[in-house]
């Protein structure tokens, strides 16, 4: 039966693909913007937000450099204000996201309150849920517990504002134990660990929560917690039309409950193309430091950037991971940012050489990508390229990378939620146009 089993297989998965070949050239002719962008990389505009804003430009400057912008508010002057009172920013951050507006001292005490109280779990849930149905990749795990935490919820399917509000902040608040929690399981039952569970601490930023409960002896130092708050704050939000947002004001606006729509934003934000990207340049990046023998050369690293492209090397998968943004084309604003904090840790730790090779494909790779291939905007060094290199540094696993551009970014998939129900939107349905033939019908006994 498992022989005619995979013959069934292979042959019905060949009959799909054949099915399901589209002539490129077809949507030129229909006007199909694929991917929802235009050819110069512009997204189509599907829809109005007041929460973030992506500028691949200053207006009237083509050649400026890139805007990230929170509730009005520059990304830029945003971190400056919270590095300059040296203090944790992404529990105002998120304060932003939701209200709209910056709060005060008195406000921002008691949200961190709030949060506070919001962070633990029941442990038969902690145990059945998280420790018990474990899974090899940490966004999976995290996404089913999500899912499961709609049983805790007697109130699961009411999305009336209020009570988006108080789910969101709930998942906000665990989405740290979710993850680490998650990871411990699987060290434990796939690679033989030990098994070490720490309790969230309700006066810890959400930063400072995740290094405690993810290291066995809970150690780390104000710095590492500094930096990993700033890796949060700069992936909270990124408009409405990326992909897993775009996918939380689809799924919202059918007026599922919020279990379910953050656990299709995990699905999304999964992907390699999305969430996933910076563990790829950390591996890619590893590859590359058996392949090159002098780091300082520019020739020997540019002919393995030549091969990436080419398909010779790496995943061959014809990318250099990092580079290139679908809206940045001068400067990705948390690129700027992060380099030169993840520049100050790499010094400290003793990695400055591995530190001037990301600096020199940076500089390097924007051009051989220009020589090989057709360019309708320029590319720059996105997010990724440092994040993943960041959370090396801070000696997080790989498998938790993406976890944590969730434990940022449902603060903007928050937002956008309840902007979406506030707003009492249609339910979001575009248009396929359909190329299929016109067929007759046979009846079986004639095929």
């Amino acid at each position: 039966m498992k022989q005619n089993e995979t013959q069934w297989i292979e042959r019905l998965s060949a009959m799909a693909a054949a099915s399901c070949q589209l002539d490129s050239e077809l949507y030129v002719k229909y006007d199909v913007k694929r991917g929802l962008r235009d050819i110069n990389g512009k997204g189509v505009r599907a829809g109005l937000t007041q929460i973030g804003d992506v500028q691949s430009h200053p207006e009237g400057d083509e050649t400026g450099p890139g805007h990230l912008i929170y509730r009005g508010i520059d990304i830029d002057d945003l971190v400056a204000g919270f590095l300059t009172d040296g203090r944790p920013g992404f529990e105002e951050t998120t304060y932003l996201l939701l209200a709209g507006e910056l709060p005060n001292r008195e406000e921002l005490n008691g949200f961190c309150e709030l949060l506070g109280s919001y962070r633990g779990l029941p442990d038969s849930f902690v145990h059945d849920s998280l420790l018990k149905l474990t899974s090899r990749d940490m966004m999976n795990a995290m996404a089913q517990s999500i899912l499961a935490m709609y049983i805790l919820d007697d109130q699961a399917e009411d999305v009336s504002l209020a009570n988006v509000l108080r789910q969101c902040l709930k998942l906000i608040a665990v989405f740290p134990l979710l993850a680490a929690y998650s990871y411990q399981a699987y060290t434990y039952f796939y690679g033989k660990g030990s098994l070490v569970i720490h309790s969230p601490q309700p006066e810890l930023s959400t930063a400072a929560n995740f290094l405690h409960m993810l290291r066995n002896d809970s150690a780390y130092t104000p710095l590492e917690a500094q930096l990993l708050d700033l890796a949060l704050v700069l992936h909270a939000e990124h408009g409405g039309g990326n992909n897993s947002s775009f996918t939380t004001h689809v799924v919202t606006s059918s007026l599922t409950d919020t279990y379910s729509t953050i656990a299709a934003a995990m699905g999304s934000l999964k992907g390699p193309r999305h969430g996933g990207a910076n563990a790829k340049v950390v591996a890619m990046f590893e590859d590359m430091k058996q392949e090159v023998k002098d780091w300082t050369n520019d020739n020997q690293i540019s002919d393995y950037l030549h091969k990436l492209l080419k398909k010779e090397a790496f995943d061959r998968a014809g990318l250099i991971y990092g580079i290139g943004h679908a809206v940045y084309s001068t400067s990705d604003p948390r690129t700027i940012i992060l380099r030169e904090q993840v520049e100050k840790l790499a010094a400290e730790k003793g990695l400055a050489a591995e530190m001037d090779l990301y600096r020199r494909v940076e500089r390097l790779a924007p051009e051989i990508i220009s020589t090989q291939r057709k360019m309708y905007k320029g590319v720059s060094a996105n997010v990724d390229f440092y994040s993943g290199f960041l959370y090396r540094l801070l000696e997080i696993p790989a498998e938790l990378f993406t976890p944590i551009f969730a434990i940022s970014r449902i603060a903007g998939w928050s937002a956008h939620r309840i902007e979406e129900l506030a707003n009492g939107g249609k339910i979001i349905r575009p248009a396929y146009k359909s190329v299929a033939p016109r067929r007759d019908y046979q009846p079986l006994a004639a095929r």
